[in-house]
């Protein structure tokens, strides 16, 4: 079994679409072992973004995802990492496939619904920065 971290942003939040991405990973076999809607503190929002760090967009990544509540979410399941990111689509929407998550509810690239790991190390760093040992199932 793989974990990953997987995050509906403020503007999946706000769009009330944290039901339906999550009714996703369930209907495909995916495990939610860890959820809980939280505001991103500056410090985590510069922590998850480090790699991006010094980048002229870094300032407008960390401000979005700290302007509003997002679902934090670690998902479990056989290749979890490759299958969610498949899910998820495209980062830019107008390149992802209708069904996937963003090819069905985004339209910019700046506010893209849903963010996951992209690695097994992003996934254990993004789920340490987020979660704490006793949150997880």
């Amino acid at each position: 079994m793989q974990r990953t971290y997987v995050m509906v942003k403020p503007d999946g939040v706000r769009k009330n679409l944290i039901g339906a991405v999550i009714a996703r990973f369930e209907r495909r076999g995916l495990r939610i072992t860890g959820l809980k809607m939280i505001k991103i503190s500056v410090e985590q929002a510069k922590k998850h973004y480090a790699e991006h760090a010094g980048k002229p967009f870094f300032g407008e990544l960390v401000e979005f995802i700290t302007s509003g509540p997002v679902a934090a979410m670690v998902v479990e399941g056989e290749n979890a990492i490759k299958a969610v990111r498949s899910m998820m689509g495209a980062t830019n929407p107008l390149d992802a496939v209708p069904g996937s998550i963003r090819g069905d509810f985004a339209l910019t690239m700046s506010q893209n619904i849903v963010h996951g790991s992209d690695g097994e190390e992003s996934a254990e760093r993004e789920i340490n920065n987020f979660f704490a040992p006793g949150e997880i199932y």
